[in-house]
């Protein structure tokens, strides 16, 4: 009989079906049918999460992170260099496009060509310098048109196979 770690979880709280605030689901079920679980805990997250708990909390800001999150990613780091490097060309890769600072990437493109990071060599050979570069340096974006152009859209499938053209033509006028 397949363990508890080959099912799918429905309900995310990770709680017993007692506390659970969805009452008893598919994973509370199995869970429950197997003596390794302790009364009142939740059984160990199966493999796949703690990858997803570690990558989200590498692509968090650091600041963000509670003082055990941060006591933990440090422990997971300090066991793999690969993925302490990992984590430092990811963070400084969100630092240049959260300050804007393009023209710090071919220096970035470097750093990760010098590391034995096939994923990231792989990342940085399919990176268009050029747009890139300029993607995060103005201070100007087209927020503001692609603001209008997805009011023009809502307004298009509102109308679809109501009305012409003309009466679109004046509630994309009138409308503000």
């Amino acid at each position: 009989m397949p363990g508890w770690r080959t099912r799918r979880s429905r309900c995310s709280c990770r709680q017993p079906p007692r506390v659970c605030p969805a009452g008893p689901t598919d994973w509370h079920t199995v869970a429950a049918g197997f003596g390794d679980v302790e009364e009142g805990r939740p059984p160990p997250p199966p493999y796949d999460l703690v990858h997803e708990l570690v990558r989200v909390w590498i692509i968090s800001r650091p600041e963000t992170l509670t003082e055990i999150v941060q006591l933990r990613l440090k422990a997971v780091l300090a066991s793999c260099p690969e993925l302490d490097a990992l984590t430092a060309h990811v963070r400084s890769f969100a630092r240049i496009l959260t300050e804007r600072q393009g023209e710090r990437l071919p220096e970035w493109l470097d750093a990760v060509r010098q590391d034995d990071l096939p994923s990231l060599h792989t990342l940085a050979a399919g990176i268009d310098r050029d747009a890139v570069i300029a993607g995060p340096t103005p201070s100007w974006n087209s927020g503001v048109v692609e603001g209008h152009v997805n009011r023009i859209k809502m307004l298009k499938r509102q109308m679809f196979g109501r009305a012409g053209f003309d009466l679109l033509r004046e509630r994309v006028l009138l409308a503000e």
